[in-house]
């Protein structure tokens, strides 16, 4: 009987040790996930967009050939950036025009033609379009970056590869009329409007979009028309339209958006998780039904707006 309380005191104390054991064992590995969560965070705050040509996973993100996480439109929004690096008028001379047309045939060079960007207009686009000048001041020589770049307000003008790619998906021609929801700073506006008889782009915030206007008028875009609204309800008035190009993420495709798609139109958006990684995403409306083709992983500013209460 003696043996038998000593087994007992010796199990009850051995259970204790365990029980410790686990309780620490779990707390290092809280810690150590936490300080992950933490690097991770702060890696994908700063991360720069890698070169290598993507592929897409079950996971709605794009990873290498290294299998490394690979981020589109990685910049972080919050209350400290929001009205700074705006967009302002600057001026160009001869030589600075000679620099940036160098730095966007090597962009076009490096960052489109060695992925999946192969549409000869499109490249005569990018390699045309000025995009230095619709981005901030203090960021001009950042401009040609294979990065998006914040413009104020909490948005981005997107990197240089999703524009194109969002411009090729939708295959436009010189006969189109196509809605932009999202026009930012009017970069995406103005490669489309090179492309097409017609751009409507509307923006939510004003000052954004009227700068943006103004932009798109000294740079002599004659054939974009710039409205200050809920892109969500789209431009009804111009409808329909060949295609829609949305260029902020949301978890639904707006209905509106929808009705005033062409049959046979193109839409394109990134849809998914606002919070984290969205997949850009591009339909194609055939009657009553809606074909769907998964592109790429993204990771986009939210749509603000009527789609947030959705």
């Amino acid at each position: 009987m003696q043996r038998i309380l000593i087994y007992i005191r010796i199990m009850r104390k051995n259970i204790k040790i365990l029980i410790v054991k686990f309780i620490v064992f779990y707390i290092i590995i809280g810690l150590v996930l936490l300080l992950n969560s933490c690097g991770n965070k702060n890696s994908k705050n700063n991360s720069e967009i890698k070169n290598s040509h993507p592929r897409v996973n079950s996971a709605n993100i794009v990873v290498n050939n290294n299998d490394d996480y690979y981020e589109l439109n990685n910049i972080t929004v919050n209350s400290e950036n929001i009205g700074k690096n705006q967009v302002t008028e600057t001026t160009f001379n001869k030589e600075q025009e000679d620099k940036y047309a160098k730095l966007r045939e090597n962009m076009v060079k490096y960052q489109l033609k060695t992925r999946d960007i192969d549409n000869k207009k499109v490249l005569e686009v990018m390699n045309k379009v000025e995009r230095h000048k619709f981005v901030p001041t203090n960021l001009v020589s950042d401009a040609y970056d294979d990065s998006p770049l914040p413009i104020g307000h909490g948005q981005t003008i997107s990197q240089p590869y999703i524009v194109a790619l969002m411009t090729q998906s939708l295959q436009v021609n010189e006969n189109y009329k196509v809605l932009e929801i999202g026009t930012g700073s009017g970069y995406q506006a103005a490669v489309l409007a090179e492309l097409v008889k017609n751009v409507y782009t509307i923006e939510i915030i004003k000052e954004l979009a009227n700068s943006a206007k103004n932009r798109l008028n000294k740079l002599n875009y004659t054939n974009v028309k710039v409205k200050h609204a809920d892109g969500y309800f789209g431009w009804k008035e111009y409808a329909p339209f060949d295609a829609i190009i949305i260029t902020a993420a949301a978890n639904h495709i707006p209905p509106p958006l929808l009705k005033q798609l062409k049959d046979g139109g193109k839409l394109i958006i990134p849809l998914g998780s606002t919070l984290w990684f969205q997949t850009l995403t591009l339909v194609t409306k055939k009657g009553e039904e809606l074909e769907t083709e998964f592109i790429t992983g993204v990771r986009f500013v939210p749509f603000t707006g009527e789609a947030q209460k959705k």
